[in-house]
């Protein structure tokens, strides 16, 4: 402990200071307005005209909402609680008028993975509508997030804050004196010392419940569905005019259940597309920081500076992550919240080249080989059933005529989802070019860090990835430059059975084909084009290129980062069953487990090879449908050449997480689809065997495996012993009523955190009018 020395940044303290500034004041303004990467774009006179009519809207949809908010106001502070129903005006009043009306029109899609939104909420919604709960529950969660900063700016936390973080500072910046304390311990240090000024930081937010967030929301969505209209001719003033809806509620099934859904208008979709707004708005806390995080110093604390965070992440409305935490004691969790702060101090930059290049492909109608998604415009379009109109058409043709259309809607969709992804990415990533900016961390159940900002980050896509750089540059050194030589193989795919020298040779040997891509990566060869990882693969050959041409490669300051993937993914393989078996020895090359195992176990039981034991669940595929192949089965035929690990691995991958068959289906049929040379017209019918293939050689592989352990040395055969005791433990708790829990060798307590679903009427105007219910979790 005597050695602890925090590293230092290369910020002086007084930048440190100003940069708290700086975030302090984006964060207690709780959004963000940023210029698109779109809006580098010329604008042609059509679109400004689209644009000054969507401007014009929006005036009269602010003073519509301000107007109705007031009026459902006055009847909610008369009903009082004759309806038997919470009354939801003390929650009305925690924020100006305005303020609501400015949420219900920036309000974020935060339910969809790869949505965020543009200049107003309503351009967000994708044209086949949103869930009315997830749109309501988004609602309810912003005005919440609002009012905890509006309470915590008006308190005197925010100067304590201030005070204890300029002392904080002096623990990072680069010239001030070295200290043997981890942040964690400096802070909690600090904090102790002004006890007595001000509120204390770790106070308690009251949280509101789930269900009170979604009525809340739900009444909001159901001002802006009475409120919110449009002229039906402002795209054609020759048509008659009237006043219609901009959005509506409508129903849909899924899984046999039915949904409420929030549909945008088809007008207004027209008109939000064709006027290609510039600006983009985003909650503040999905922005990378401008400062270092504040430490995590316990379960309630850490990560912003004023936007509520939660340690762990759970689903909304789940509560036993946050009460298992809470119970245990503070020390338990050091080692835990020292890793998040370590992986939050990290200061990164942006690749601003490479991010020139994406950009200028972005807004040239993209690229989708090349993971560019291009625009709307290049959407399928979406076949009319026209039935009626072709009396003559037969059942058959009514029905392809129906997948037809659900194809091209889901490719819409798809296109749509992926394209604004995409968008929000560069454009935050196009705001940070010049900005050193960091990424607060939490965790899920398991206790998998991942960075709180969703749309931009270092775990994002090969192309968020690439676009990154450590702040802080370290010299190559002597092996430097080999090393991000045999890193750009490994981005390439190839060599995946090489040693690493071989690699390296390898490497050596396209010399030219690296420096020609790094010089000109649209215009030459574009031999980084056909890898696996492209975007990481162009960063590094420009990489490669800088170091080797600088006068001394052992000196050259290097800013970029090596993402790798440790071979700790086995242990959500059914290869783990036998490691025991086939340990991870050190080796010149990569090893097969599932090799490693035949070898040992032919040794041990003196088998040939031949013998039934475990093999690579690519061969065993392979094999099964060489078999059929040979009896004239026509796919099997088919799939020659085609059946390799990347079409069969992440169904393996994810048996052990109980996928179906329906799902490795899906899986299969995504990886057969995105493998050019193969006949689109078989997938289908390839999937469907191939899946079934898959999961006929896994029980080969497990009912190996268990032999295997049974007739190996004793040491071996705890594992099944093992295994036997893990699976009847977690049904007896389960059966009892309880969920499983346990402690990870960090000291992270982990609770299981599935459960059954059970449906809820929510009974306010909109959802009692139209009859949506919601789920939610219980135990």
């Amino acid at each position: 402990r005597d050695e602890v020395r925090f590293p230092k940044l290369d910020f002086s303290l007084a930048e440190l200071q100003e940069r708290f500034g700086h975030q302090l004041r984006m964060e207690q303004a709780t959004t963000i307005t940023i210029d698109s990467v779109e809006a580098s774009k010329s604008i042609t006179d059509h679109q400004a005209k689209m644009r000054e009519l969507l401007e014009g809207v929006r005036s009269r949809w602010q003073k519509d909402l301000l107007q109705a908010l007031k009026d459902s106001k006055v009847i909610l502070a008369h009903s009082g609680k004759k309806s038997g129903k919470m009354n939801l005006y003390p929650y009305l009043c925690l924020l100006d008028d305005q303020e609501y009306v400015d949420i219900m029109l920036q309000v974020r899609a935060r339910f969809l993975p790869a949505l965020g939104f543009l200049s107003d909420g309503l351009s967000e919604v994708p044209p086949n509508g949103e869930t009315l709960i997830m749109f309501a529950s988004t609602l309810g969660h912003k005005v919440y997030n609002k009012y905890i900063i509006q309470q915590k700016s008006r308190s005197q936390m925010v100067g304590k804050l201030q005070n204890i973080y300029d002392r904080y500072a002096e623990l990072l910046a680069k010239h001030s004196e070295k200290c043997d304390v981890l942040p964690r311990e400096h802070w909690v240090q600090l904090e102790a010392e002004m006890m007595n000024c001000g509120p204390s930081l770790t106070s308690d937010d009251t949280l509101w419940p789930q269900s009170l967030m979604i009525l809340l929301g739900t009444h909001l969505v159901d001002l802006m569905v009475q409120e919110l209209k449009l002229f039906s001719n402002i795209l054609n003033p020759g048509e008659a005019k009237k006043l219609i809806p901009v959005l509506y509620h409508m129903y849909t099934f899924r899984s046999n259940r039915q949904v409420g859904f929030i549909k945008p208008h088809p007008i207004l979709i027209q008109l939000l597309s064709e006027a290609v707004e510039s600006k983009l708005s985003f909650e503040s806390y999905v922005i990378p920081m401008l400062c270092p995080p504040v430490p995590w110093t316990s379960p309630k604390f850490g990560a912003y500076l004023l936007s509520p965070t939660k340690l762990m992440r759970a689903e909304d409305g789940a509560v036993q992550h946050q009460l298992l935490l809470e119970r245990c004691r503070n020390e338990d969790l050091h080692a835990v919240l020292d890793s998040l702060n370590q992986l939050g101090n990290c200061a990164w930059q942006i690749n601003k080249p490479l991010l020139d290049i994406i950009i200028s492909i972005f807004n040239d109608k993209g690229n989708e080989k090349m993971k560019i998604p291009p625009p709307m415009s290049e959407a399928p379009e979406i076949p009319r059933l026209s039935f009626h109109s072709d009396p003559l058409c037969s059942s058959s043709e009514q029905a392809q005529l129906k997948r037809d259309m659900l194809k091209a809607k889901k490719k819409v969709a798809e296109m749509h989802s992926l394209r604004m992804s995409a968008l929000y990415a560069l454009s935050i990533a196009n705001h940070m070019r010049d900005k050193v900016f960091w990424f607060p961390h939490n965790m899920d159940f398991r206790g998998r860090t991942y960075p709180c900002p969703p749309y931009f980050n270092h775990l994002g896509s090969d192309v968020a990835r690439a676009i990154l750089m450590f702040a802080e540059g370290k010299p190559l050194g002597p092996h430097g430059l080999d090393w991000l030589k045999i890193h750009l193989v490994n981005l390439t795919g190839l060599k995946k059975r090489s040693s690493l020298a071989v690699r390296l040779e390898y490497a050596n040997s396209i010399m030219e084909d690296i420096l020609d891509s790094a010089d000109r990566p649209l215009t030459g060869k574009k031999w980084w084009m056909n890898v696996d990882e492209p975007w990481q693969a162009l960063a590094c050959c420009m990489e490669i290129a800088k170091a080797s041409r600088s006068p001394d490669h052992t000196r050259f300051i290097s800013h970029f980062p090596v993402h790798q993937i440790s071979s700790i993914k086995y242990t959500a393989s059914p290869e783990i069953l036998y490691s025991s078996v086939a340990n991870f020895y050190p080796a010149h090359i990569p090893e097969c487990l599932p090799s490693l195992v035949l070898a040992t176990v032919c040794e041990k039981r003196d088998l040939s090879k031949d013998s039934h034991v475990p093999t690579c669940y690519p061969a065993k595929v392979e094999e099964f449908r060489a078999c059929d192949a040979e009896k004239g089965e026509k796919i099997a035929q088919v799939l020659q050449g085609f059946i390799n690990r990347k079409v069969v691995k992440q169904t393996v991958m994810t048996v052990v997480y109980g996928v179906t068959r329906y799902g490795g289906r899906l899986q299969i049929e995504k990886r057969l689809k995105e493998t050019e040379e193969f006949p689109m017209e078989y997938v289908w019918e390839a999937s469907h065997y191939l899946v079934n293939q898959v999961f006929n050689s896994l029980k080969e592989m497990f009912t190996g495996t268990r032999e295997i352990q049974c007739s190996l040395t004793p040491p071996a055969r705890p594992i099944r012993l093992l295994q036997d005791w893990l699976t009847e433990s977690a049904r007896l708790i389960a059966k009892s009523g309880n969920t499983v829990e346990w402690v990870t060798p960090l000291g992270l307590p982990v609770i299981q955190p599935y459960h059954r679903g059970k449906k809820v009427l929510v009974s306010v105007t909109l959802v009692q009018w139209l009859g949506a219910c919601f789920s939610c979790s219980h135990s």
